[in-house]
């Protein structure tokens, strides 16, 4: 049997790259042909699309508007405001580390008055879905903070589509008394947050089973969960052989709380099949929303990756729809809960 020649061998090869290149040129175009529906639903809350920003993260009002259309996010998710001002914790307040990032901010703000007469109208301006956030340091204060959303007119309310109930934050001065520790705390927070919007709870992972304060926040009136806070971390400056952190300790995000950040919005998921999930931590890509999605959440927030980048939550967004085009998904509901099967 005689061996093909050379120009046998490149004209095959020719032929299969012409093929490959074809079969590339396929794909693309359908890609492009497909539109992709990025819109999505948390609850009873429509949402252009299911990328928002993560409290704490943005600022308090249109801080990232320099980088981005705002109108074009999900939402806009305000850092946590409290009913008075508050000063927060003492500097340093961030510090990074190899696996994202440790924050000891102190849910620094200037009083909820403060931000619905000079933020919220600025937000409203340019067209973004606002998500409230609110915290308190009783529940007392978590109901007064809630009573001051509520007593909005109706054209200072038309941003606003949730309020998120802020029950999980590290950095306050006593942590083992944080209201997400314990199911009963929790839905006196939930409950006492009533102000005519859904109440997305934002709980921790630091706890035994974050299912069961779910449980707790849902039974109060919670319409939907948001999932992670940030992990309780600090670090060590080991030449001045004291802790980096102003406040000692802090919150850790970024890459590192991803896995945890999936494996709680499954549980949940699992847990509570028609419960509103809103996915945050360590979304740094398309795939990591892509996953979270995937878990059981109908939206994510982009937090740390904005500190790198500001125009990361735009950046994703792309690359999700760019994502879904490849793999001919058409809505980005198709994605949601999906992992489970069935």
């Amino acid at each position: 049997m005689s061996r093909p020649g050379r120009a046998s061998l490149s004209t095959r090869a020719r032929a299969v790259d012409l093929s490959t290149r074809a079969r590339a040129v396929d794909l693309s175009t359908r890609a492009r042909a497909l539109a992709v529906d990025l819109s999505t639903m948390v609850g009873t809350v429509s949402l252009c699309t299911p990328v928002m920003t993560a409290s704490g993260t943005a600022g308090h009002g249109v801080e990232l508007a320099a980088y981005g259309d705002l109108s074009s996010l999900g939402a806009v998710v305000v850092k946590s405001l409290a009913a008075e001002p508050w000063g927060g914790n003492p500097a340093p307040r961030v510090h990074e580390v190899e696996a994202g990032m440790l924050n000891s901010v102190g849910l620094q703000g200037p009083g909820m008055a403060a931000w619905i007469e000079h933020d919220l109208p600025k937000l409203s301006a340019v067209g973004a879905t606002v998500v409230a956030s609110i915290w308190g340091r009783t529940v007392e204060g978590f109901e007064k903070a809630a009573a001051m959303l509520a007593g909005l007119s109706t054209g200072e309310r038309r941003a606003l589509v949730a309020v998120e109930v802020n029950v999980s934050c590290p950095n306050v001065e006593d942590r083992s008394r944080m209201f997400a520790h314990s199911p009963t705390a929790t839905a006196e927070a939930v409950d006492a947050s009533r102000c005519g919007l859904p109440r997305w709870a934002k709980l921790s992972p630091n706890v035994g089973d974050v299912r069961e304060i779910a449980a707790a926040a849902i039974g109060s009136g919670a319409a939907g969960l948001t999932l992670v806070n940030t992990l309780l971390g600090m670090a060590i400056d080991v030449n001045r052989r004291r802790p980096v952190l102003g406040a000692v300790g802090g919150g850790l995000s970024g890459p590192a709380l991803h896995p945890v950040a999936v494996r709680a919005v499954w549980e949940c998921r699992e847990a509570f099949p028609e419960a509103a999930i809103v996915g945050v931590g360590g979304v740094l890509t398309a795939r990591d929303a892509v996953e979270l999605l995937l878990a059981g959440a109908s939206a994510v927030q982009v937090g740390t990756a904005s500190f790198r980048d500001p125009r990361a939550p735009w950046k994703i967004l792309g690359g999700i729809e760019r994502w879904c085009a490849r793999s001919g998904v058409a809505t980005v509901r198709e994605l949601v809960g999906a992992g489970h099967g069935g």
